[in-house]
């Protein structure tokens, strides 16, 4: 009733934990029925380990939280050694979220995570990451190096391949359309919108790095517009986020266009309710007598 099938790999729950906020993934495995969750997103690895920014890099606001953690993770080989064999024991689909600073550095993460023969169904590609070969403008922008750092990745794995998409762009559907002509298997959207916060009676910013990334119930309407604009689009599936926090959110999402939805800021609070929301999406299925939640994905009124 709940299950999602992509390719040949069934998740049996259309609810996913979002990049970072179950940690590497396997921190969470006793608090939760693993079940329940569609599949769990690693944090994002880098090629060297990351300390990311000095605190503060948290701040909740009133519509939501920012977050400028800095991609803070051990490395790709630490990774491979001591976290990926917990994942691959985990009890649920696992996709690991690699993120880089050119697109050399994607094409080795990605291969040395190949090499490591892990039980992972696939990768999230971060491309909302500044490419330091072209002064600093993120990955995410530009349809033409998304397009190839797509095609670059999709020659080194047969496993589901994602483009997670930033939100602030022009045109979210070109860039969408970019990763699908390179291959790309789905499209994660919408990755965090940039945003700040400040004292009013100091001036001092609430981050150290002055501007984070916005999740949160304020992000959702632009979620679903995006999510959208892209549905209408591409042909392959999409994994739709932002600001979920209760199980009709969940459904808005995948009305609107997505196969998948992830959770993400309400996990900091509860990582439980992503258990809570597939029951209560099970009773609201059965009730309104649909056979499958995969009747509802682009189910909406033009």
């Amino acid at each position: 009733m709940l299950s999602i099938k992509i390719k040949d790999i069934t998740f049996n729950s259309p609810i996913i934990a979002a990049s970072g906020t179950f940690g590497y993934g396997y921190e969470v495995k006793d608090m939760v029925d693993l079940n329940k969750i569609g599949c769990v997103i690693t944090k994002s690895i880098t090629l060297e380990s990351r300390e990311g920014n000095p605190q503060p890099r948290l701040h909740m606001s009133s519509s939501g939280m920012l977050n400028a953690i800095g991609l803070a993770n051990v490395g790709v080989n630490k990774f491979c050694r001591d976290k990926l064999p917990k994942l691959d024991n985990l009890g649920t689909n696992v996709i690991i979220s690699i993120a880089g600073s050119c697109i050399e550095e994607y094409i080795n993460i990605l291969k040395i995570i190949e090499s490591s023969n892990g039980k992972h169904i696939g990768y999230e590609i971060n491309i909302s990451c500044p490419n330091v070969k072209k002064g600093g403008m993120e990955f995410g922008i530009n349809s033409e190096i998304t397009n190839k750092l797509t095609k670059a990745l999709r020659l080194l794995t047969d496993r589901l391949l994602i483009v997670k998409l930033s939100p602030n762009v022009t045109s979210i559907e070109d860039i969408a359309l970019a990763a699908e002509s390179g291959g790309a298997d789905m499209i994660s959207a919408v990755n965090t919108f940039l945003g700040t916060a400040i004292d009013y009676k100091t001036g001092k910013f609430s981050l150290s790095s002055k501007f984070g990334g916005l999740s949160g119930p304020a992000i959702k309407p632009i979620a679903l517009a995006k999510v959208n604009k892209i549905y209408k689009k591409v042909n392959i599936p999409i994994i739709g986020m932002g600001g979920v926090s209760s199980f009709q959110d969940v459904i808005e999402f995948i009305r609107l266009g997505s196969t998948l939805v992830q959770m993400g800021t309400l996990n900091y609070r509860d990582p439980s309710m992503i258990c809570n929301f597939y029951d209560e999406i099970k009773l609201f299925i059965e009730e309104s007598e649909f056979s499958s939640i995969n009747e509802l994905v682009g189910k909406f009124d033009e």
